[in-house]
């Protein structure tokens, strides 16, 4: 049937409704959906407090445990299941959440506070294990900065106990660990748009120089007589490592201490020192040895020690909340 015919003689009705119909085909079609999407991301993505805050985080519960109970004036916000609660702490506009454990979890809440905060800089409290043999179980580390030490290359056997790196692969910068290859990553900024690779992930200079005015006292008890053997002390620089395994191996903590000269590892940091990097954003991380990261005697530490540890790496970052003048 010739459709046009038929709305001639049907009347203007017919007309009219069959323009309305081939007007919809007309246009953007798919492209109408595509063209919303930038808005739906643009509301998903609103800033939920435009407050000059530092975002404080740990990676799970018992971390935040002290600090929770001193933020004052708590409001609670949801993105995608994440909670995040605004307030005040030390005197300090903050905003606190748990980045989760491990990599991916620290690297994508640490982009979604920067993303729906107005974030001034990010500071990480928590627990580590401990690498450098000159540190104790509750000792509180601020290092200088942080690298993804199990970012590797797993190279070839190319003979009976001897690993060899693609020659195409130059950045394969630190001594191997067998078959492992510690390499750099990339990265971008709006300063550096184009891919260049780092290793560490320096936190911000002036932060670094408030935590070495820092005295605290630290806490070396768990319970009344049972009390740690080394008074845990503050130790400001050096360098930490992160990576997206648990780490309770003797042999490996050495390697790991004799390559990267590394104080402290943990899963989250160094993710986090990235997106930092990435934002123009200063960070700092407190990390408190609830466990020696298989280089203790008898089994880990860190079921026995990791409230100690997270309140002494809390105790430290209220200090410097209350000392540093961004």
């Amino acid at each position: 049937m010739n459709v046009w015919k038929h709305c001639r003689t049907a009347g203007a009705a017919c007309a009219l409704g069959l323009g309305l119909l081939l007007g919809g085909c007309a246009g953007p079609g798919p492209q109408s959906a595509t063209a919303a999407m930038p808005a739906k991301a643009a509301a998903a993505a609103a800033r939920l407090d435009s407050t000059p805050r530092v975002a404080v985080l740990s990676a799970f519960a018992p971390e935040l445990t002290l600090l929770r109970r001193q933020l004052a004036d708590p409001v609670t916000h949801q993105v995608q299941g994440v909670e995040f609660t605004t307030g005040v702490l030390a005197g300090r506009p903050v905003v606190l959440f748990l980045s989760g454990i491990s990599m991916v979890n620290a690297a994508m809440n640490t982009q979604r506070v920067l993303d729906r905060f107005n974030v001034q800089a990010l500071v990480f409290s928590g627990i580590a294990g401990g690498v450098n043999p000159g540190l104790h179980i509750g000792d509180v580390s601020v290092p200088q900065q942080w690298g993804q030490y199990l970012e590797v290359l797993i190279a070839r056997e190319t003979a009976p106990g001897r690993y060899t790196a693609p020659p195409f692969m130059k950045d394969a910068m630190h001594p191997n660990y067998g078959m492992f290859f510690p390499r750099t990553v990339e990265v971008v900024t709006a300063q550096q748009p184009q891919v260049h690779r780092k290793f560490w992930f320096e936190v911000d200079p002036g932060m670094l120089s408030a935590a070495r005015q820092l005295k605290v006292p630290l806490s070396a008890c768990t319970a009344p007589g049972k009390c740690l053997s080394n008074p845990p002390k503050l130790v400001v620089g050096g360098n930490g490592v992160s990576g997206q395994a648990f780490m309770d191996n003797a042999a490996f903590r050495e390697y790991t201490f004799k390559t990267f000269e590394a104080n402290v590892l943990d899963m989250e940091t160094a993710a986090v020192g990235q997106v930092a990097y990435s934002n123009g954003v200063p960070y700092i991380a407190f990390r408190s040895l609830s466990d020696l990261a298989g280089g203790g005697d008898g089994e880990n530490e860190m079921g026995t020690f990791f409230g100690l540890a997270a309140d002494n790496s809390a105790k430290v970052l209220l200090a410097f909340l209350r000392a540093w003048q961004p």
